[in-house]
Order: C-alpha cells, then structure tokens, then sequence
C-alpha cells in the first residue's frame, strides 16, 4: 500500500487564494501580490508573524515568475510589511508594526509637497492639544517622571541653545508620548522634523525663561489630572510657537544698495565714452521717486528690527 504524500498549506493559502493573471508587465502583477497582502491585513485576514511563504510558493500560487514574486517581496520589505530571511527555513511573515519607521518618510513627502509652516503648525496645534489633554488623563508615574527629568536637564542647558531646543522638542513628544496614543506620537514626530528647527536663531534668555514657566505649568495641569486646562495652557503655547515660525519663513526685505554715482572729469564733461547720462545724474522726477523708495526700504527695515525684539516676548521653543 503506498502512503499518499500531503503537502501542509502554509497559512497564507488558505486566506488568499492566488488570483489568475493575465499576461502583463512585471510590475503589475507584482502590485496585484502587493495589493492581496495589504487587503488582507485590512481585512484582518493576516497578523503579526503569519508565513506568507517562500519565493517558489508564493510564484507558484500566483502563477507568475520568481522575479515578479521577488519584486513583491522587495516591495512588501521596503513598506515594512513583511520580513524576509534567507536560507533554510527562510521565506516571508508579517512584520511586527513599528509606526515611527515612517514618521520621517512622511515629514520628506510634506516638505517636497510644499507643505508651509502655517499649515504644519495647525495640525501640530490640533495634535498637540488634544496629546496635552489625553496625558492628563493617563499619564502614569513614569511619564510624570520623564517630563520633571526634562525640565531639570533644559534647566541646566540655558547656555547651549541647540540642546536646549532639543529638549523643548522632545518635551512636547513627551507630552504626547503620556498620552499612550501611538497615532498622536507618530504624527507629531513627523510634524516636529519639519516644523522644529535644530537651532532657533532668535532664542534669547528671556525666551528660554518663559519657555521653561509654560513648560512647568503644563506638567502641574497633567499631574492634577486637569484635562481642560493642561488643553488650554497647550493651545495657548502651541499658538505662540506658530507665530513665530510662521514670522520666521516670511522673506526678510532686501537690503538697500544705493547705485555707484557716475563722475565727471574737472572741464565737466562725461567720463563714459558712450556720452549717455552718468549714473545718479537723474532727472528731477526719478530722482523724487529713488528717494521714496529708499525710505520705504529704510521704512521696513526699522520695522523689521522692532519685529525682532518685540519677538523676544514671543513664548516659542
């Protein structure tokens, strides 16, 4: 009697049948393989360190090439999807979730998209606000512990403004991180690569006082539990801080260069050879219009200067 030989399904194979392609390009059918893995975690079909399969299987069940079926692999990999080991016993499984691996993917494609500072700065205010209040509902001791050690150490980096703006930000990610929602973490990370700067140019003690008093209060909203006012205190910060970054992105006005005047020789006459108008031998009427100009560009430098110091009592990291 000859024992029949059962191939054991792996676990994908029952949960999604392969689909029958049609001839095509490569890439198409690989992102059919790609769509089918990604419906089916939707779907709840997959999870977490399920086996899709091997190369060869996964071929076999599409009914394509071990490049096509590679190439949605590769894919699959490089979205964080799946991880792939080689060699015996290798194939491909479900990866374990990790968010903050696109934070940064996300914060490239705002800023090659154009996204402006006023528009990053108010989802950062909605994300921010609502982190602010979840926190003061859950914070545990831990959290509590990280935001006081925070404090302490921007409290001794008064003098290093990187670090000290360094600390601002991961303060604010702190906050968000005792909200114990991830989605609100990760979006804010991606946010703070391209809204924080590394440096703040126009950080100034006076700043950095009123940053670390904001900073404080906040912490004693959160550990009284107080949900609307650790909220309100956030806003009210976070508005601040939007103020400036939007001041800062405006175009600075042109300084004002005066033109070189032209000369004359002692008889009087031209020194150009051309015999046209030496500069700043000008008629009446532009020479009216240069100085109008001039001054407005003074004008707007002087503002320009009260804008800078007024700016020392904006509350911003």
């Amino acid at each position: 009697m000859v024992k029949r030989m059962v191939t054991a399904p792996t676990p994908i194979a029952g949960r999604l049948p392969g689909r029958i392609f049609f001839p095509g390009r490569s890439a198409s059918l690989s992102s059919q393989i790609i769509a089918d893995v990604r419906d089916a975690l939707f779907g709840k079909k997959l999870k977490t360190g399920d086996f899709l399969g091997t190369e060869n299987e996964i071929a076999d069940r599409y009914g394509v090439s071990r490049i096509v079926a590679r190439d949605a692999l590769r894919t699959l990999e490089a979205s964080g999807i799946v991880e792939i080991k080689m060699g015996k016993g290798g194939g491909a499984r479900i990866a374990r979730g990790n968010p903050r691996l696109f934070a940064e993917a996300l914060a490239v494609q705002l800023e090659m998209a154009g996204v402006g500072p006023a528009e990053i700065m108010d989802a950062q205010r909605a994300i921010e606000c609502l982190a602010a209040e979840l926190a003061a509902e859950n914070a545990n001791d831990a959290d509590i512990a990280r935001l006081r050690q925070l404090i302490a150490d921007a409290d001794a980096s008064t003098g290093d403004a990187a670090r000290f703006t360094q600390l601002g930000a991961d303060f604010h990610l702190a906050v968000a991180e005792a909200s114990h929602n991830r989605v609100l973490v990760v979006q804010l990370i991606s946010l703070q690569h391209v809204s924080w700067p590394r440096r703040n140019p126009t950080l100034t003690p006076k700043v950095m006082r009123r940053i670390q008093d904001v900073h404080r209060e906040l912490l004693a909203l959160i550990e009284i539990r107080d949900a609307a006012g650790a909220r309100k205190m956030m806003d009210d910060h976070v508005k601040m801080i939007r103020a400036r970054r939007v001041a800062e992105a405006k175009p600075k006005p042109l300084p004002f260069v005066p033109a070189k005047a032209g000369t004359q020789d002692k008889t009087g006459t031209q020194d150009n050879e051309s015999g046209k108008r030496p500069l700043g031998s000008r008629s009446p009427l532009r020479q009216s219009e240069a100085l109008a100009s001039r001054r407005r560009v003074r004008g707007n430098e002087r503002s320009s200067r009260l804008r800078v110091t007024d700016s020392d009592d904006i509350d911003c990291c």
